[in-house]
């Protein structure tokens, strides 16, 4: 049940980076959900680094959401078509 959890929180945080970010990517439905998993990881991952205390699930949200804007701008740049 953990991981339907996270993959659809993941789901969600992957489409408001996207709202965030218009524009046409190249991947579908599971890229944005996996965007959105490893944006929430990365996001809470950097707020440690930087001192930032994360507590309560809206602030993990937000982080989380940060985290998959910089992973969408890298997932366009790196699959760019040169």
């Amino acid at each position: 049940m953990y991981w339907i959890g996270l993959f659809v929180v993941g789901l969600v945080v992957g489409l408001v980076a996207k709202l965030l970010m218009p524009g046409k990517d190249p991947g579908g439905f599971i890229v944005t959900a996996l965007l959105g998993i490893a944006g929430m990881f990365l996001g809470n991952w950097l707020a440690g680094v930087f001192g930032v205390a994360i507590g309560g699930a809206l602030a993990g949200f937000i982080a989380g959401v940060i985290g998959a804007v910089i992973l969408l701008f890298a997932y366009r740049v790196a699959s760019r078509k040169r």
